[in-house]
């Protein structure tokens, strides 16, 4: 071994090159709190290569799943790499919290040893060929929707790229490009309706492996959660259902008549974001036509918000850390990676110039400054925050970014960009809800058929969704859950985005008031990464997390009357 303990060169792909460095941390011989310190450091290092080893095979495979060379090397450290690793951490976590001196290390190792004893509470060495089975299927899904193309207008597109003929204010172009991207999704349905099968059969394996009655017990250990329950969310579902269904229905309200039509159709309102084609007939919103124009207008944004936004931007086009265009045989969404060794953020999404991109675009800008924030806190733990914090990062820089949009948009375009953002946030809520209660649903009942899983989405819909006329589409809506990736690949990852939501809108509370003084909140809470428990990491910004109805309605009541502002 070297005196840096792994070379920095070392393919971390390879299970044989990780194993030496493995069992050094295994066998190394330890006598106090300081070489139990030293040993956690070590294994900081050698999962940050690691890390960074398998984060860089996965952006190959979703930039190119057509790439069977990329997808089989993903494939391979998944199959060949990651179970040994996870035999690997059980061991060394039972190493470092079974050690007398663990008692005597600092308080900053309090919440790393927390986390450590939980991981070793729910490990089984059973689940290791389990969650690589699991880890397959989820390839499968971005494989199958990665290849969606549809023929319209003359030309083989992306699905994202028809993104903006749903915006359009002919009503049969809206129709007919709704009905093409359906159709596409629906010679795909029986396959991913089987994929999502056998993910339950297998999650629930997993969770009863462990000791749990099923995967909801499962998988709030496996995540930390620490600081909300299960009930937290059903009340969070219910304030959702009391304070943002009403005034979702009265957007769509007015929207119906607007367009004058007797009920919305799925092709006149987006379900899951709630916005859709202007109502006053104005062209979509277009604020770039190419991914240049979209990156120097970004920086522009983030610079006139500050140096340090901006110049974290700016490291991220010189260091080839985005890949933003949409293009064929490109995994669908956007997501921001983080490169562990290098401790450079990665941003990947499917650009069709659209203002949905542009949030997109400030949204995943919003977690690289994260990670930015909290790159030089020295273990790889400290650095990776829970995601209900991770998403404050980037939904309050979407909030915060407001008073820049001039950069893309005439004013009259600006406000009326700012509207529609406002609204898609009243209107998200409830599709959180929905898709947080489903999983609920679908894991608190593994045993259930297809035809009780359809039921029970319909009935999430009546209580949650808009009131969409889809007559004549009835089997599509029956399985419209399926547009969520979030359902196949990443479990129970969704109520976060509500829970950040809420501390986004505070920060944005802030910001309407002094903007200095809420970006000094979030780089103080951002540097925080890791360090602190929940509920702290919201305090450092000043903000509190809640989920009863009194806290939800005060949030979305100042946000419904910015919205009467901006649309007087």
């Amino acid at each position: 071994m070297t005196s840096s303990f792994v070379t920095e060169d070392f393919d971390a792909s390879k299970w044989e090159n990780i194993e030496p460095y493995a069992n050094d941390l295994l066998t190394r011989e330890l006598t106090c709190s300081g070489c139990l310190e030293r040993l956690i450091k070590d294994s900081s290092t050698l999962a940050e290569h690691v890390s960074e080893a398998g984060t860089l095979l996965s952006i190959a495979m979703t930039c190119d799943t057509e790439n069977s060379s990329k997808l089989q090397s993903y494939l391979d450290f998944v199959e060949n790499v990651q179970p040994k690793l996870s035999e690997f951490a059980d061991a060394l976590n039972r190493r470092m919290a079974g050690h007398p001196a663990v008692e005597e290390l600092p308080s900053r190792y309090d919440l790393m040893i927390k986390c450590i004893r939980t991981d070793i509470g729910i490990f089984r060495e059973e689940n290791i060929p389990l969650q690589v089975e699991e880890a397959k299927l989820e390839t499968e899904h971005s494989t199958i929707t990665g290849a969606m193309m549809v023929e319209y207008d003359g030309e083989e597109k992306t699905l994202p790229q028809m993104a903006i003929y749903l915006e359009d204010t002919d009503r049969s172009v809206r129709e007919s490009a709704w009905r093409a991207i359906t159709a596409r999704m629906e010679q795909d349905a029986e396959r991913l309706s089987e994929i999502y099968d056998e993910l339950i059969r297998i999650r629930h394996q997993i969770a009863t492996n462990a000791g749990f009655d099923d995967y909801r017990f499962y998988i709030f250990e496996a995540k930390h959660r620490y600081d909300y329950s299960l009930d937290d969310c059903l009340q969070f579902h219910d304030s959702i259902e009391s304070v943002c269904v009403p005034l979702m229905h009265q957007i769509h309200g007015e929207r119906r008549t607007a367009l004058d039509v007797e009920a919305l159709r799925p092709w006149d309102v987006g379900e899951k974001s709630g916005g859709g084609v202007d109502i006053h007939g104005r062209s979509p919103l277009q604020p770039f036509d190419t991914v240049d124009e979209l990156i120097s207008g970004c920086s522009n944004i983030f610079h006139s918000m500050s140096p340090e936004l901006g110049g974290m931007f700016d490291m991220l086009k010189e260091r080839d850390s985005l890949d933003l265009e949409s293009r064929k045989g490109k995994a669908p969404g956007g997501y921001q990676a983080n490169l562990e060794k290098t401790r450079i953020p990665f941003i990947f999404m499917n650009a069709a110039g659209t203002q949905g991109d542009l949030m997109t675009m400030v949204h995943e800008a919003g977690h690289a400054f994260h990670s930015c924030y909290s790159s030089e806190l020295d273990l790889i733990d400290e650095r990776n925050p829970p995601l209900e914090f991770a998403e404050v990062a980037s939904m309050s820089m979407e909030l915060m970014s407001h008073p820049e949009w001039g950069e893309f948009y005439s004013e009259e375009e600006a406000r009326r960009a700012k509207a529609d953002h406002l609204e898609k946030i009243v209107c998200f809520m409830p599709w959180m809800a929905t898709i947080d209660a489903f999983q609920h649903w679908v894991y608190a009942n593994p045993e259930h058929s297809r035809e009780e899983r359809a039921e029970h989405w319909l009935e999430l819909r009546r209580r949650f969704g808009p009131k969409t006329d889809w007559s004549g589409f009835e089997d599509l809506k029956e399985t419209s859950w399926q547009g969520q990736l979030h359902l196949f690949q990443v479990p129970f990852y969704y109520v976060e985005y509500g829970i950040a939501q809420l501390g986004a809108l505070q920060l944005w509370q802030y910001h309407r008031r002094d903007a200095s003084d809420a970006l000094s909140r979030y780089a103080r809470a951002m540097s925080l990464g890791n360090t602190k428990p929940l509920p702290e990491l919201f305090g450092a910004a000043g903000l509190n997390l809640g989920f009863g109805e009194e806290h939800v309605g005060s949030l979305i009541g100042e946000l419904n009357e910015a919205l009467t502002e901006i649309q007087a």
